[in-house]
């Protein structure tokens, strides 16, 4: 009889998500040339990420709105017709031929936001034109004196206090007893707590939240259909979940940035209990989409560690237990933690070398012979492809910057070629070259 995942141990957990990830359940590849493709392109990823040397360097650039340039159309267009996001999207991925695709979720469904009156974002059409990427809109969706409330029941303060801020059409929720009154399982208590469903403002709310749920349930099912016609045509997926750092949950969409930085100053204790507080719910996250997805690589984008933001003292202090203690339940787990350390992380390499065994860390700006050096034999490394070389260099240019980066990097394995930042409107020709002169010259 198979082990139940809780009878597992990590090295069998681990062992679990990879092989779903080598051997999709259920999948059905359009040749058995695919199938290879497919199961190829798995195991120089895995052998990367375990740093050994694969039959090449791994290519993967981070490709944001980058398929609805390709495919000819805006990034309003996308988020609006599914039809051209699966077209354009699989265009891309078929013709500049990555060792694997990012996915569609980068493309939200801009009805669900119209639906809910979304304030967290400027999207496409919405605040930015129709021919850029979306914009977050910061601001303090949670005040400095609720940070007792959001430590005491993270889920009820998401729900009636960060969801009605951030969301027009769902201010009634502000109205909701908590569900933990419930508890009460006897006379009058059960019943009060049903109380505000029935005045006109939450149903207002549930009906606009109904409205929103058909919608992405349409979305889903395009994200769900792009995945299996990418594994069927031998691309796999390079991320089965995602997460966040403790800290960046609260700083970029609860406090913002402004707001963080007073906090550092003026409730270190709170930041810091807060944060511990998003340590399990961070790791939950992140599993639970890796095992739905059969793949254990875990994407964490990393905003307000970079350099610049704090010092090196408080980055020791407020950003990196929580992130690491992220790390280690992620690979209790059977996970790969994808941290892509986005901005400089120079100041930081001297902190991050203490990550658990397995991390794979993708950087958009630093010393990469340092970052090897101070890493190596404990995790691989990723990135550093200046998406301003693809912007706006030559062919040329490129192909020297994929040769600089290989040099620096790939000798003894364990490296993974990938853009600094997530690609928009870039000219595909540079996008080619670099995915072209990776398999070219990435060779071992």
């Amino acid at each position: 009889m198979a082990k139940q995942w809780e009878e597992m141990t990590p090295a069998e957990k681990r062992a679990d998500l990879c092989d779903k990830w080598l051997n999709p359940p259920g999948a059905k590849f359009d040749s058995p040339q695919a199938e290879k493709d497919y199961k190829g392109r798995v195991q120089r990823f895995l052998d990367a990420l375990t740093m050994k040397k694969p039959d090449r360097v791994p290519v993967f650039p981070m490709q944001g709105f980058f398929g609805a340039y390709y495919g000819g159309y805006t990034p309003y267009e996308v988020m609006y017709d599914y039809d051209k996001l699966m077209e354009s999207f699989t265009k891309m991925i078929v013709e500049c031929a990555p060792d694997a695709h990012s996915s569609v979720t980068g493309a939200p469904p801009g009805t669900v936001y119209d639906t809910l009156d979304y304030k967290l974002y400027s999207w496409p059409g919405h605040g930015v034109p129709k021919n850029a990427s979306y914009q977050a809109r910061e601001g303090e969706y949670m005040k400095a004196n609720e940070y007792d409330a959001l430590i005491a029941d993270p889920t009820n303060f998401f729900l009636t206090t960060w969801l009605p801020r951030i969301m027009g059409k769902v201010e009634g929720l502000s109205s909701l007893t908590p569900f933990t009154n419930m508890t009460e399982m006897y006379g009058g208590f059960t019943a009060a707590a049903f109380v505000p469903f029935g005045t006109p403002p939450v149903q207002e709310a549930l009906k606009a939240m109904m409205k929103a749920g058909d919608e992405a349930l349409k979305w889903i099912m395009t994200v769900a259909a792009y995945g299996a016609k990418m594994t069927s045509l031998g691309f796999p997926a390079f991320f089965g979940g995602g997460s966040k750092a403790p800290f960046d949950t609260i700083g970029d969409t609860l406090r913002g940035t402004k707001g963080m930085i007073l906090d550092m100053y003026r409730h270190p204790d709170k930041i810091i209990r807060a944060c511990e507080q998003f340590v399990p719910i961070m790791i939950k996250m992140g599993v639970d989409n890796a095992k739905l997805n059969g793949c254990p690589v875990v994407f964490l984008p990393l905003h307000k560690g970079a350099d610049g933001f704090m010092n090196d003292q408080q980055f020791k202090k407020f950003y990196w237990p929580t992130l690491k203690a992220v790390f280690e339940g992620l690979i209790a787990e059977g996970c790969i933690p994808f941290p892509w350390a986005e901005g400089g992380y120079d100041s930081r390499l001297d902190v991050i070398k203490d990550s658990p065994y397995g991390v794979f860390w993708g950087f958009d700006k630093v010393d990469m012979a340092r970052a090897k050096k101070v890493l190596s034999g404990k995790c691989a490394i990723g990135g550093n492809v200046p998406i301003s070389v693809l912007a706006v260099g030559t062919k040329d240019d490129v192909i020297a910057e994929v040769k600089k980066q290989l040099k620096i990097s790939a000798a003894d394995g364990g490296y993974i070629m990938m853009t600094g930042a997530t690609m928009e409107d870039i000219p595909p020709v540079n996008v080619k070259a670099m995915i072209n002169s990776c398999k070219e010259y990435g060779v071992y």
